[in-house]
């Protein structure tokens, strides 16, 4: 993973082999005056111009009430193949004489399926009393009762009602470009992509339809347990066609202590997930290409799950992950700008290839939420909180040990203060690119690699690790060439109706020469003039700089 988790974390080392111009900021983020910790303290004034999240004053959920919510949802829910020619109401009526229907919805992945949802548990167990499931006379019993289902109709008719099927995929290129280019203003772009990419409604019953199907085999073992999603599908981050992330937790289960982390504990966790591998492989309902991991950090299995399309990768000992997913949750639910700036930021990364689908030494979508999350709270006034200033909001209830990490922060979103920020999106665009165009370089880093970002409750961790130097710079000068771009159209913006890329559309396009030409010059004549600049500076102040320059350079992990 890569970049700043700093501020953001207020925890997090942030660390660059590059320019200077940065780096002091990143040092006292949290002692310096204005930080968010110290504003959290007084009373704000409500900003009124722009849209922050605050606006309306209905009490939002917390992580695990929402949590909750959707698994519960997730049990009354089923599953089922559909076949190509199905009368939607004839469909329905059938269903629903094991109970009422609460919605349902098509979709397509390796053919037709169908998420019914009943408003009862009960009309579940109904149903799967009244299909065909294999038991002792018949051939070898499975352990588990499935809720994926296959439709099978007695007579077939090629009379076909109309079906619309929900969407599971992001837009084309062409499509999103399009949009963007018709757009009113930079914001209007970056919200629209913003909608046009996040999870939607059904894609998200969907993921935790497929983790609810994966707990009725696990359960099967190892009874009581709770298969969770975690990362991108619920941290409000996520966009179409990413991953699943699951998490096994056993606790209800086994008890099993969260303190230990090594030696027979981790074996247990090993075998465990070997257990739960095989099963997958032998009579997983479409689960195919299953791998067991079980020698990394953190052991996993992972499989395609072909009904929901979704890559899946189940571990049993990642609690700290799921606890980093409810600190995102908080982050994108407090202004409704930080996911549109998410989404701008990754769209751009993945258009210049600064990202990739797989593992290497390019930054991740992971790293660059924290990149704009940590350049939010350094804004006057910050719009997001560091970790620290949610810490001190946090209460007893609150409090959380995990493995030894000091995992506490405050869980009601209810009880932070809205920002006083009213910057727009277009303005929080320009200035990303120019803050990190310009990024800075830290002395006495804990190891050697060109970015460091420490993990925010595990410590020790640098998620940045794997970016290499080159990736980096790629990074800074594509940063660079990007704020370009935009301060050339803050004076020459073509008109929405010449279907020219403008704003966000514009620094998606790959560089082109003469872009890059113009670009190196005004860095020359930029650099030029910090050399003068320099020069100047080191002849009126030498003693001061060199006692700055050789000063021990430490980063303080409190506010």
């Amino acid at each position: 993973m890569a970049v700043p988790g700093v501020g953001l974390l207020t925890r997090l080392h942030l660390c660059a082999q590059r320019r200077t111009r940065v780096q002091r900021h990143i040092v006292r983020l949290l002692s310096c005056p204005g930080t968010v910790a110290e504003d959290l303290r007084r009373d704000e004034q409500p900003s009124g111009s722009v849209e922050t999240g605050f606006e309306d004053k209905i009490p939002r959920k917390r992580f695990s009430e929402m949590q909750n919510e959707r698994r519960e949802q997730a049990q009354r829910t089923v599953l089922i193949h559909c076949p190509e020619k199905i009368s939607e109401n004839k469909f329905l009526k059938y269903l629903s004489q094991h109970g009422p229907i609460n919605n349902h919805f098509f979709y397509e992945s390796f053919g037709l399926y169908a998420v019914v949802e009943f408003c009862r548990k009960e009309s579940v167990g109904s149903l799967q009393n009244g299909t065909q499931t294999p038991n002792m006379a018949m051939e070898t019993a499975i352990p588990f009762r499935s809720r994926f289902l296959s439709l099978k109709l007695k007579n077939q008719t090629s009379k076909q009602s109309c079906i619309q099927s929900s969407n599971q995929l992001p837009p084309s290129n062409r499509k999103l470009f399009e949009l963007l280019c018709y757009a009113e203003s930079i914001d209007d772009q970056l919200n629209t992509l913003l909608k046009e990419f996040q999870l939607t409604e059904e894609n998200t019953k969907l993921r935790y339809l497929t983790c609810s199907l994966i707990e009725d085999i696990a359960a099967a073992y190892f009874p009581d347990c709770v298969v969770r999603p975690f990362g991108s599908s619920v941290n409000t981050f996520g966009k179409l066609g990413c991953d699943l992330d699951m998490f096994l937790d056993l606790d209800e289960t086994r008890n099993l202590s969260t303190h230990k982390t090594s030696g027979n504990f981790l074996m247990e966790f090993q075998k465990i997930l070997s257990v739960i591998g095989e099963c997958l492989d032998h009579f997983g309902p479409g689960c195919v290409g299953v791998q067991k991991i079980l020698n990394a950090r953190c052991p996993l299995v992972r499989f395609s799950h072909q009904a929901s399309g979704f890559q899946c990768d189940l571990t049993t000992n990642n609690k700290i992950a799921l606890t980093s997913s409810e600190l995102l949750y908080i982050y994108g639910a407090l202004d409704s700008r930080v996911r549109a700036l998410v989404f701008g930021i990754r769209c751009w990364a993945r258009a210049h290839s600064l990202t990739s689908s797989i593992p290497g030494a390019w930054i991740t979508n992971f790293s660059l939420t924290m990149m704009v999350i940590f350049f939010l709270q350094r804004r006057s006034p910050p719009i997001l909180p560091t970790l620290d200033s949610l810490k001190t909001l946090a209460d007893a209830e609150d409090k959380c040990i995990i493995e030894g990490n000091n995992c506490t922060f405050v869980h009601d979103l209810n009880r932070i203060k809205p920002s006083g920020n009213t910057e727009t999106l277009e303005l929080l665009l320009k200035e990303f690119f120019e803050y990190f165009g310009n990024f800075g370089r830290e002395q006495n880093k804990p190891d050697s690699s060109p970015l460091y970002i420490q993990n925010p409750f595990e410590t020790s961790l640098n998620i940045s690790k794997n970016v290499s130097q080159s990736q980096l710079q790629k990074f800074v000068d594509l940063a660079q060439e990007s704020a370009w771009i935009l301060q050339q159209e803050d004076a020459h913006r073509p008109s929405v109706s010449s279907n020219q890329p403008w704003g966000l559309a514009a620094v998606l396009l790959p560089s082109v020469p003469n872009r890059g030409s113009l670009t190196k010059k005004k860095r020359k004549r930029s650099a030029n003039e910090r050399v003068k600049n320099l020069l100047e500076s080191l002849k009126s102040n030498r003693t001061a700089n060199f006692t700055e320059t050789n000063e021990k350079r430490t980063i303080s992990t409190q506010t």
